[in-house]
This record gives structure tokens, C-alpha cells and sequence, in this order.
């Protein structure tokens, strides 16, 4: 507006006037010059009033400035108003500051209540990760996973603003405690693991130490179950630490190997020899079921006894084959025993052919067992040993009963 005639006057001695609802008052004096230009001056004033309160709204609405910097900056020109060194429409701009004083103290409010907001979210976040914090550092054995989590607290931490100082510095000394106290627990921990290991591994060397003393054992079924014994050990004892476990565990484990390698090889050759000699008594059987017992009793009994002989000599069988071996083999020397003693029964004793054959066995029994006596062969004079009893016992009471 150019004509501020409106707005205030300047009278004969210079003195400016600004026309407010109240009235007039003096805001200044002019003597350089005609009173248009007074006015204009002063007009000019006023209008930078009017520029500082336009940007200050402009900023409050962008949300740019601070509502509560608006505020002081809209009340302070306010508050200037009734004593202003200006011209120009003061009623107006003091009702716009008024209406927007009011807008500045809403938005003010609400930044508070939402710095109130986030002030206490922070807070209560801070909280949140001191008391889980102190938590791991009373109740947590995984002991890795824990010390990950209390780094990432400490990383959550630094990007929480907002708590005041005191209470943050309170809760900082209260997650420091328990970040330190789990630090103790863990190295109490780890200092006593070490020594459970250290004792495992004592005695763990022990049991090594008995795996390979009996490795070259030949006693087996002794020794397997020994072995057997020292690994349900092994499996019980604690660990000992990485590095040892797996030394000492290869020496054990190449011990029990080494045993049970040996004795697989001499059970599959004593498995190889038992079955060659199934092979050989399945032979000397089918021998004996085919022999003439009665067509010719004393011709059947001279070789069944050759058979049996070679029968002994023959050896060891699967165990699952020998019962059904041992029984057909006693069935034919009953059949052949029966026909001989239903023969027997009809001749004198002196002229028995039986007993006379009977004789003759016990004398072969005898050459039998001291021909391994002269070999040295324990088994075989166990045997020969069983075979002259049974053939003298046999022989007594056919002497007897003739």
C-alpha cells in the first residue's frame, strides 16, 4: 500500500503518528524531508514486521522450524507491537500473530507430547536391553550365543537417543554390572572346563593305555568283552579338549581294530578249517549209512571203526552242524552194536568174535592215544584219551554179561 495516510499522519513539527483502534500514538519523527516520505519510511519498518511474520509462518507450517522457536520468535513480535517504531496496519498483524500464536502453541504441544513419546519409547527400550541383558549374565550357559547378543545390545544402545542423563547414566552403570558379571561367570566357566579336560584326558590316556596292552591277546572272547568294557568307558568319560580327544581316540580306536582284525582272521581260518572237515565227516557218515550191517555185521563193524577213528582225526565242525552229525553217526554203531550182540549172544566167550574185536579195538585205542602222546598234540590226546575209556568200558561189560 503506498497511501499509509490510512495507517498514521505527521504533523507540522515532524512528529509520526501510527492510528491504531486505541488511538494514536507517536512512533517517531521526521524532518528529512516531506511527510510522504516520513510515512514510507516508517511503512517500511512495518513491512519488515510483516516479512519476519510471513516467514516464521511459512516455516512453522513446513514443519521447518521448531514450533516452539515460532512461538517465542510470534510472541516476541507480538509483544513489541504496542510500542513499535512502525506504520501500517497494527491491528491486523497483531490479530494474525494472535490466531497464529495459537497454531504455533497446538503444534508445540504436540511435538512435546511426541518428544514425550520417543523419551519414554527410549527409555523403556533401554530398559528392555538392561534387563536382558542381566538376565544372560545371571541364567545363560550358551556362552557364544550370549556374548553375540551382548554386543548387538550394546550396538541397539548407541543408536537410542532421548533418555535424560541421569537415567540413562543409570542404566548405562546397571548394564555395564551385568555385561562384567557375565564376563566373570563365562572365564569361572571356561577355567573349569579346562580342567574337566584335563582330567578326561588323564583318564582317557588310561583307557588308551589298557586298549593297547591288550591288542596282541590272543585270549578272544576274554579280550573282546575287556574291549567292549573300555569303550562303554570311553563313551561315559567327559571330553577332553578337541585336539587331545581326537589324538587319543585315533590310538584307542587303532588298538581295538587291531585286535578284532586279528582275531576276524583267525576265526575265518578256523571257519575254513571247520568247514573243510564238515566237508570230510559228511563224507566218512555217507561212508558208514551205506555200510551191509546185516548182511555182513563183523565186515561193517571192522569199518565202521575205521571210520570213526578217521572221524576223530578229522576234527572240529560248525557247532550248528556237529549235534546232527554226532546223532546219525551213533545210530549207525546202535545198529551195528545190536546186530553184534544179537551175534555175540550166540557164542561161547572164549570163541566171541565180538569180544575179540571189542579187544582189538582197545588195543588200537591204545596205540592211538600213545602215538599222540608221542606227538605232543593235546587235542588229540584228550580225544584218544575219551576213546580208550569209553572202548574199555564197553568191553568190561561184555565180559561181564558173556
Amino acid at each position: 500500500m503506498s497511501d499509509w495516510t490510512a495507517f498514521g499522519r505527521v504533523d507540522e513539527d515532524g512528529t509520526v503518528y501510527v492510528k491504531t483502534a486505541e488511538g494514536e500514538r507517536v512512533v517517531g519523527s521526521w524532518q528529512a524531508g516531506a511527510p510522504e516520505e516520513g510515512l514510507a519510511h516508517f511503512a517500511r519498518r512495518f513491512a519488515d514486521l510483516v516479512t519476519e511474520v510471513d516467514l516464521t509462518e511459512a516455516r512453522l507450517n513446513s514443519g521447518a522450524a521448531d514450533a516452539g522457536h515460532s512461538l517465542t520468535t510470534i510472541r516476541r513480535i507480538r509483544a513489541s507491537l504496542p510500542e513499535a517504531h512502525v506504520v501500517g496496519d497494527i491491528d491486523a498483524l497483531a490479530t494474525r500473530l494472535d490466531k497464529l500464536a495459537a497454531v504455533a502453541e497446538e503444534k508445540a504441544g504436540e511435538a512435546k507430547a511426541a518428544r514425550d513419546a520417543a523419551r519414554g519409547e527410549a527409555l523403556a527400550r533401554k530398559t528392555a536391553l538392561v534387563e536382558e541383558a542381566e538376565k544372560l549374565a545371571a541364567e545363560s550357559t550358551g556362552w557364544k550365543t550370549a556374548g553375540d547378543r551382548l554386543k548387538e545390545i550394546l550396538d541397539e544402545w548407541k543408536t537410542i537417543r532421548g533418555v535424560d542423563k541421569k537415567t540413562d547414566g543409570e542404566l548405562w552403570k546397571r548394564f555395564a554390572a551385568a555385561r562384567d558379571a557375565f564376563t566373570r561367570r563365562r572365564g569361572a566357566h571356561f577355567a573349569s572346563l579346562d580342567q574337566q579336560r584335563k582330567q578326561a584326558q588323564t583318564v582317557k590316556e588310561e583307557l588308551v593305555a589298557e586298549a593297547e596292552k591288550l591288542k596282541e591277546s590272543t585270549d578272544w572272547a576274554i579280550t573282546a568283552n575287556q574291549l567292549k568294557e573300555l569303550m562303554a568307558q570311553w563313551k561315559a568319560a567327559p571330553r577332553a579338549s578337541k585336539e587331545a580327544e581326537q589324538k587319543l581316540w585315533e590310538r584307542f580306536r587303532a588298538a581295538q581294530d587291531h585286535f578284532f582284525t586279528r582275531r576276524s582272521e583267525v576265526f575265518s581260518a578256523r571257519d575254513n578249517e571247520q568247514r573243510a572237515n564238515l566237508e570230510r565227516k559228511q563224507a566218512l557218515l555217507a561212508e558208514a549209512e551205506a555200510l551191509d550191517v546185516d548182511g555182513d555185521p563183523k565186515g561193517a563193524q571192522a569199518k565202521l571203526r575205521e571210520i570213526q577213528a578217521q572221524w576223530h582225526e578229522a576234527g572240529r565242525v560248525p557247532r550248528e552242524a556237529a549235534a546232527g552229525l554226532e546223532r546219525r553217526l551213533r545210530a549207525v554203531d546202535d545198529k551195528v552194536r545190536e546186530v553184534m550182540d544179537s551175534a555175540w549172544r550166540r557164542t561161547t566167550k572164549e570163541d566171541s568174535p565180538l569180544l575179540a574185536q571189542m579187544r582189538a579195538q582197545v588195543a588200537e585205542a591204545e596205540e592211538r592215544l600213545a602215538r599222540a602222546q608221542a606227538a605232543g598234540d593235546a587235542r588229540r590226546i584228550k580225544e584218544a584219551e575219551q576213546a580208550l575209556a569209553s572202548k574199555r568200558q564197553f568191553l568190561q561189560l561184555a565180559e561181564q554179561t558173556s
